[in-house]
């Protein structure tokens, strides 16, 4: 499935989530497949993935190289239209877990997240949005874990209730909070 299909088909709840919706069509309206381009400096397409184990007590994480902080996994689309298949692919590059299934094939959050200018690889890079795709994937936390130096220093499974005290971006953790609710309420669970 494309792009277009799986933000079109994204089931907004919140008046944010409706809103960063119709922004995010709006803008595939107005620049097209660029969007899934980081030569489209102010704002490109990424996607996500909050790792959970199956009983959904805890969270897989990496801690960020750029960031130094705690966060889930993901990466930018770099012209991939599946959306899914970059959370899938990006969250087994960033941890080393070789087998990771979506709980549903269903984006459960769409967000627009700033992201402060840093330096990446000796390079400036602007302030920008990341018009940000999640889902929700489910990796066995006995598995073995792996870290890639080049992304990340460090990869472990984190209690849900330690997942506030451990991420650094404050502004992402209620995106967590929104993936995890939804989640336990499609297992039943809440």
């Amino acid at each position: 499935m494309n792009y277009i299909s799986q933000i079109s088909e994204f089931q907004a709840v919140t008046d944010g989530e409706k809103s960063d919706k119709q922004i995010i069509l709006d803008y595939i309206n107005l620049i097209g497949g660029d969007i899934l381009y980081r030569k489209s400096r102010l704002a490109h397409i990424t996607s996500s993935g909050f790792i959970l184990n199956p009983s959904m007590t805890k969270t897989l994480m990496v801690h960020h190289n750029i960031y130094q902080t705690w966060a889930w996994t993901g990466g930018h689309a770099d012209g991939d239209p599946d959306l899914l298949e970059i959370a899938i692919k990006e969250a087994k590059e960033e941890t080393g877990i070789e087998t990771i299934i979506p709980l549903t094939p269903q984006m459960l959050s769409l967000d627009i997240l700033t992201v402060q200018g840093h330096y990446k690889k000796g390079q400036y890079v602007s302030t920008h949005l990341h018009l940000s795709a999640a889902y929700v994937l489910i990796a066995d936390e006995h598995d073995p874990l792996s870290i890639r130096p080049d992304e990340n220093s460090d990869v472990a499974w984190i209690n849900i209730e330690e997942m506030d005290a451990k991420s650094g971006e404050k502004e992402i953790i209620p995106v967590y909070h929104k993936l995890v609710e939804r989640a336990l309420q499609m297992k039943g669970l809440h």
